[in-house]
């Protein structure tokens, strides 16, 4: 556990941050490496199914990212308040909701995956392999539940650095059981879903036998825990609207992904990779906006107001600097990267078309997220829902349908950017309003 309320505000930021990056980029190599397997020796249907099982997964899991930020923020405040029995009845009601939320995910995910699949257009052939990646994936729904609720606690308690431990055993089982599954055992698809199901679980085991032993206040057994409904509302309360911007999120990419897969295989399975290399553009952004977020949540709790105006524009200052340096990379070093995963040349060309183009923003996508973290961290969530809900509903996903009409699958690229700097400039607005201030969890005299 870490106090975020004392000691220099940027130093504080990137030691909490790294923690999360080093994890996210081990993360993003098995997402890597599972990418090149599966293009390598199945194809680009089961490339093109992994890569459009994606926002289904995200549907599914949103309201769950939310009430983690929540519960992250409130044991954030509480422990900047230092007000030790308020921070284990959240952890305690946290626990409830994970294990209760991953009982509705995998009942929906199962039901409804292929009917998904179906609506949004995909291609016959990539259908059968994307929903029995989907249905194994859900199925183990519960331990992805429960490692990222614990990382989620840790956070609040200002500890990345443990969450980053059990990642990295989680990426390097993954890895293996891909391999063995895949290569050697030949079982396709379902291999891959596996391997991502076990080496989760086994992460979640380590976990608790970990957190038991070092960390008392956050003791995970089957005895009775305390449900605090108090705890339960204000979680709602902070939760639930980025619970549901994140659900906005994950809708709006399966419409993209609807309006994607008019373009056919080729443009899916370009579309997936280049989300890939996109990946680790956007997680450095949002790491270092999840370390914001708990630094600005503790420094509320402690009311100390000028530490989070400080930290916002370092953060920002290091974001822009990494977004500048990813999109030099991507759009001078694209089709080198999108070759790491498919020999196929029509695959490359398509991907490295989006890489140009979106690669070329990734500064305005930095700049959004690290706003956004100053009001999560405070407590505000319900206006950078909607903040969300206009950018992608309102003006990326009709940009991208009348573009896609008008110039082809470039238009939809183009929208992606259009959307971000709407977004950006609503936020800025709402920022400078200063409402964000009053909507602490801790009430200041």
């Amino acid at each position: 556990m870490k106090d975020l309320t004392i000691g220099n505000e940027g130093k504080l930021i990137v030691q909490f941050a790294m923690p999360m990056v080093y994890g996210n980029i081990f993360q993003q190599l098995y997402n890597v490496v599972d990418s090149i397997i599966i293009g390598h020796y199945l194809g680009k249907e089961s490339l093109a199914a992994v890569g459009a099982s994606f926002p289904i997964i995200f549907l599914l899991i949103a309201l769950m990212i939310g009430f983690s930020m929540g519960f992250t923020i409130i044991i954030a405040q509480y422990f900047g308040a230092k007000n030790m029995v308020k921070v284990k009845q959240t952890i305690d009601t946290s626990y409830i909701i994970i294990l209760f939320a991953s009982f509705i995910t995998t009942l929906l995910g199962i039901s409804f995956s292929e009917t998904i699949f179906r609506l949004t257009g995909m291609p016959d052939e990539v259908i059968p392999d994307a929903a029995t990646y989907l249905n194994i994936y859900f199925a183990g729904s519960i331990f992805s539940y429960a490692f990222n609720g614990i990382s989620a606690i840790l956070r609040g308690l200002g500890d990345s650095r443990t969450p980053l431990i059990f990642l990295i055993i989680s990426t390097i089982s993954n890895v293996f059981l891909d391999l063995l599954f895949i290569v050697v055992f030949k079982m396709g698809i379902a291999g891959a879903a596996y391997a991502t199901i076990i080496s989760k679980a086994g992460a979640v085991v380590a976990a608790i036998i970990y957190i038991n032993k070092k960390f008392p206040i956050m003791n995970i057994s089957f005895r009775r825990y305390e449900f605090v409904w108090d705890i339960f509302k204000t979680s709602l309360r902070i939760g639930l609207p980025t619970g549901l911007q994140q659900t906005f999120v994950a809708t709006g990419l399966i419409a993209l992904y609807g309006i994607v897969n008019k373009f056919g295989t080729v443009t899916i399975a370009a579309y997936g990779v280049a989300n890939r290399i996109d990946t680790f553009a956007s997680m450095l952004a949002m790491n270092f906006a999840s370390a914001l977020s708990a630094f600005v949540g503790q420094n509320i709790g402690a009311n100390k107001p000028e530490r989070v105006r400080t930290g916002l524009w370092t953060t920002w200052l290091i974001t822009s600097g990494i977004s500048i340096i990813f999109s030099i990379i991507v759009i001078f070093f694209g089709k080198e990267m999108m070759r790491i995963f498919t020999p196929d040349t029509a695959v490359i060309e398509v991907g490295n078309g989006y890489l140009v183009i979106v690669g070329s923003f990734y500064i305005l996508f930095s700049s959004l997220f690290v706003v956004n973290a100053v009001m999560r961290g405070a407590g505000d969530t319900l206006i950078p829902m909607f903040i969300t809900l206009i950018s992608l509903w309102l003006i990326r996903v009709p940009a991208s349908y009348f573009l896609a009409e008008k110039i082809g699958v470039t238009g939809i690229w183009w929208a992606i950017p259009f959307g971000w700097a709407i977004g950006l400039i609503l936020t800025f607005i709402y920022y400078f309003t200063g409402r964000w201030k009053t909507k602490g969890v801790i009430k200041h005299i």
